[in-house]
């Protein structure tokens, strides 16, 4: 499932082939994504939404830019990862899939501050697309690894906010107790668990 139609929670449903003057650049760059060694697939596929989006095809470019967050996760590149997601928040603040990947690489990065300013855009987005299972799957995930209470509390709140009170408590308590008996306490494996769950920010709730 591509990163846009996950986002949307639509079936899964490639950018559409272009027409006019983008066609020959759009392809192009679509093969040196196919063709392109480990590491640089995210760029070539980043390279094409810009030029959808400077060509006034919104939509496109979307589908474009989330392709290239799928690879640049993938390949291990968080910071590229972000910059994309950062670049789909611009063009549409209420991205629910690129709020949640922010969120995990925020953790990822330890930066606790920002994680719960996306946590709660997340939260917000989520509500917007009737994405609240996956929401509350994804953020109670979050708080099984992290061991931080202060994110802990924000995310008991935001369970309580998508109507999951048992899973708010049962957060609250690991607040109180210095995370859950999973929670991850060296920076460097929570760091890559972090990054796995960005990988894995699509799957859905049962």
């Amino acid at each position: 499932m591509s990163f846009l139609s996950r986002l949307l929670g639509s079936k899964d449903v490639l950018p559409q082939r272009p027409t006019g003057p983008l066609t020959q650049r759009l392809e192009k760059l679509e093969a040196e994504a196919q063709n392109a060694a480990p590491g640089y697939v995210g760029t070539s596929y980043n390279r094409a939404g810009d030029v959808a989006l400077r060509s006034g095809d919104r939509d496109r470019a979307m589908g474009y830019y989330g392709r290239a967050i799928d690879a640049f996760l993938e390949d291990g590149q968080r910071e590229a990862a972000r910059g994309v997601a950062n670049k789909i928040i611009r063009i549409n603040p209420g991205a629910a899939r690129a709020l949640c990947t922010l969120t995990w690489l925020d953790l990822a990065a330890k930066h606790s501050a920002t994680a719960m300013l996306h946590l709660r855009d997340y939260i917000a987005a989520a509500k917007e697309v009737d994405e609240a299972a996956l929401a509350a799957t994804q953020i109670h995930e979050m708080a099984r690894i992290v061991p931080d209470s202060e994110f802990l509390g924000a995310v008991a709140d935001a369970l309580d906010g998508l109507d999951y009170s048992s899973r708010a408590t049962e957060v609250r308590k690991w607040a109180t107790e210095g995370g859950s008996t999973q929670a991850l306490s060296d920076a460097e494996e929570l760091s890559r668990a972090c990054l796995k769950g960005a990988v894995n920010s699509n799957v859905r709730a049962k």
